[in-house]
């Protein structure tokens, strides 16, 4: 890790200092080396670039003229002007400006068939060339760049999130009264599951415990149980190469081996009846009440499940883990990002200005503005502790006044960041996401074109998820599973895996 210099704490405690006492800035900026200091302005002979950005609205709109925001652009040298867009309406508002062409200069997009077809009508400046002469956007990984990639080509800088962080909490005070430890195989799973419903692990006399407590998104999302647990023992992630050909999860054998497993797990009684109607809401109360021994979940969420589970039972000892097969750690890599900023053609006409923008970003990534954006303001928010590292004064009002800037421009952390003080859980969690990125295994789809999954994926992917249900329920057998799958192929299935396929092609034949 990058260590923090004494000389970028004092440029950042400097400007805070102006911001809260006066606002003066232009007095502030004139501190530090030349990296840390605005390149447009540091003469006081250049006005500032203004830089307007599109961004999604996390919590209260701030206040304009912030202080964060005035650190923001006393480092940089630029002049702010946000448009705060809600996350409920935020693809709808992106596509208006779109068609109106009336994008900022920066705009935060999701990876959507929208956005994918914009991008292909060559609205938005290709970036990845560029990209090496940014010292902080280069030093990012790879992956987090071809996950949103288009065609093989970048056009944006991810909002940059763990890869590897599929992790399970577990109750470790169960494991070890049942005699057993942390479960590898499908079979270790099932024993599992089956000695946390039947041996009475919390020891009130009663088979009112369960292991993993399964809900109706059960196979949705990132975290979908049974692709993590099919891609530990050797399967794809959602999407992978089989014998040379892109195939989906449904049609390997690693993903019926799971599904059979859970389907015995509901024919035996160790799986709660209601999973295909419960909400998520409700199945996370089973860990935190005590009586759910397994969740499945992310390497980070650790300690607060033992901070809510300890609430309710004060003696309870819960750990994490990573998927792991046979053949050790091996995970469903996650796409890596919450969207990505791109630079629109239609409010960049130059590539001089473009190069101005990309040097923004980059300068965000900066030790003095990592740390604002990701502890805040020194003495306020966040102090330094005795061994070097960092520990929260008031995390609520870092949630209020600095979480809308994380949470949309550029930062990992761990990156130009000291470490922050934690519980020993918070620090492993946050240790086992970084680490854990080499173990990561990438959809191999997830870029890929399809015409047919843009128009109709939502509805092809519910005949596939509706098939899974009915079989783990015990509603079809085997040959009605192949049957669904055949419905789905001839549906526009097999379409979609011709279409990735021709994709994939195209894309390794470059």
């Amino acid at each position: 890790m990058v260590k923090t210099t004494r000389k970028g704490r004092r440029w950042l405690a400097g400007v805070a200092s102006c911001v809260l006492a006066a606002g003066l800035l232009a007095g502030c900026g004139s501190n530090g080396a030349d990296r840390e200091r605005p390149a447009s302005d540091a003469e006081g002979t250049k006005e500032p670039l203004k830089v307007s950005i599109g961004l999604t609205q996390v919590g209260d709109i701030p206040a304009k003229g912030n202080e964060v925001e005035r650190a923001i652009e006393a480092y940089t040298g630029v002049k702010l002007d946000i448009q705060w867009i809600p996350q409920s309406t935020y693809d709808e508002k992106i596509s208006v400006m779109i068609a109106s062409s009336e994008l900022p200069k920066i705009v935060k997009l999701n990876y959507t068939p929208l956005i994918i077809s914009s991008i292909q009508s060559d609205m938005f400046w290709e970036l990845g060339p560029y990209l090496q002469d940014y010292p902080n956007l280069a030093a990012q990984g790879e992956q987090h760049y071809k996950n949103i990639s288009v065609e093989g080509k970048v056009y944006g800088v991810p909002l940059f999130r763990d890869i590897g962080r599929a992790a399970f909490n577990y109750r470790k005070d169960w494991l070890e009264k049942l005699g057993l430890s942390v479960p590898v195989t499908l079979d270790d799973w099932y024993a599992t599951q089956k000695a946390m419903v039947q041996q009475d692990p919390d020891g009130n006399g009663q088979n009112d415990t369960y292991g993993f407590v399964l809900e109706k998104q059960y196979n949705l999302g990132n975290s979908a149980l049974p692709t993590r647990l099919a891609v530990s023992i050797g399967g794809v992630n959602r999407w992978g190469m089989v014998d040379g050909k892109i195939t989906p999860e449904m049609m390997t054998k690693e993903y019926r081996e799971v599904l059979a497993m859970l389907r015995r797990m509901f024919e035996e009684g160790l799986i709660n009846r209601d999973f295909a109607v419960l909400d998520s809401s409700e199945s996370s109360k089973f860990f935190d009440s005590g009586r759910a021994g397994l969740g499945n979940a992310v390497a980070q969420s650790v300690k607060s499940q033992h901070d809510r589970l300890i609430a309710n039972d004060p003696n309870a000892v819960v750990d994490n883990a990573a998927f792991a097969g046979p053949d050790g750690i091996r995970l469903a890599g996650e796409p890596g990002h919450n969207g990505f900023l791109a630079i629109p053609r239609s409010s960049v006409a130059s590539e001089e200005e473009l190069k101005q923008l990309l040097g923004f970003l980059d300068k965000l990534m900066d030790e003095p503005l990592a740390t604002l954006l990701m502890r805040g303001v020194e003495g306020k928010h966040f102090a330094y502790t005795e061994d070097d590292r960092t520990e929260f004064l008031d995390f609520s009002l870092f949630q209020r006044e600095v979480k809308p800037y994380r949470d949309n421009l550029p930062n990992v952390e761990g990156y130009h960041v000291k470490t922050l003080k934690d519980t020993e859980l918070g620090e492993k969690g946050t240790r086992m996401a970084k680490e854990n990125a080499q173990y990561a295994i990438p959809n191999a789809a997830l870029t890929l074109s399809s015409v047919t999954y843009s128009e109709r994926g939502a509805e092809l992917d519910q005949l596939l998820q509706d098939a899974q249900t009915k079989y783990i329920m015990g509603k079809i057998d085997d040959a009605g599973l192949d049957q669904d799958i055949q419905k789905w192929l001839q549906a526009g299935g097999q379409k979609i895996i011709d279409e990735y396929q021709a994709a994939y092609d195209a894309l390794n034949a470059q």
